[in-house]
């Protein structure tokens, strides 16, 4: 996507419809005069809905066919294509606040900066309830955004945070870490209510199963594991009737398909 171009224009014409930030815009919005390509059309249907919620807590994952998003040894990179990257990236973009666990910290060592699209980065926040994110991650040593590292109220920090780093302590309200409604309303209080849960697999299956999620953002890949890390773990069911079946639209980013899943009530 070229400055200057339909899509670049399109693009940000979205941003500027974003809620708070500086220069953003109301009123109704159409894809009337910016090109009838089937690109801009989709970036008006995709990313309209989620720049002009005052609030927003989105999941996204990429997986393969088969629901994997790594390898057994936890290798990912990548398993979706460019396009998704860029899509993650434009998520990244929308929301105040992108928020990965621990694990992805310790798999991927990701910077959560947006680098693929014109916008801002996110405040950068890590869950870390058990103290295990190794403080030389580069999304501590990154400066261009801000970081968040939330640690567990019943535990004292084993290793200091970097100077730019901020800690916040949360109280651990279930067995297996913080409460998502705990994080979503800390982040709400800081002035953060637009977020994104980025990764990995357990943090958004948590998410999704405390019914906290406005939408989740699957996109699949036309790829076959047979084994490897699962995308989503959520509660057992017996019968078909009791799946969840969200209100779902659909869009092809290059050889993968993008599932929007709508999740409000």
């Amino acid at each position: 996507m070229s400055p200057g171009s339909p899509e670049d224009a399109a693009w940000r014409a979205i941003l500027d419809r974003v809620p708070g930030r500086t220069g953003a815009k109301s009123g109704n919005v159409s894809p009337a005069g910016a090109g009838s390509q089937s690109g801009i059309e989709s970036l008006w249907q995709i990313y309209l809905p989620l720049a002009s919620c005052e609030t927003l807590a989105i999941a996204q994952l990429g997986q393969t066919l088969d629901g994997y998003i790594a390898t057994r040894t936890g290798h990912s990179r990548y398993v979706t294509g460019p396009e998704d990257i860029r899509h993650l990236h434009r998520l990244r973009a929308l929301v105040d606040a992108v928020v990965v666990g621990a694990g992805t910290i310790a798999a991927d060592d990701p910077l959560l900066t947006v680098r693929k699209v014109v916008g801002p980065s996110p405040v950068r926040v890590i869950l870390d309830p058990s103290g295990r994110v190794d403080p030389r991650a580069r999304v501590f040593r990154n400066a261009e955004a801000r970081t968040l590292w939330l640690r567990s109220a019943r535990r004292a920090p084993s290793v200091p945070a970097p100077p730019s780093v901020e800690t916040v302590a949360l109280e651990e309200r279930e067995e297996d870490g913080f409460a998502p409604a705990d994080i979503l309303r800390l982040l709400a209080e800081r002035g953060l209510p637009r977020v994104l849960i980025e990764g990995g697999g357990i943090t958004v299956s948590r998410f999704l199963a405390a019914g906290v999620l406005d939408r989740l953002h699957v996109t699949v890949a036309p790829v076959v594991l047979g084994s490897g890390r699962a995308s989503l773990t959520l509660p057992p069911v017996d019968r078909l009737d009791q799946a969840l079946r969200p209100r779902c639209r659909y869009f092809p980013l290059g050889n993968d398909m993008l599932f929007d899943l709508d999740l409000r009530p």
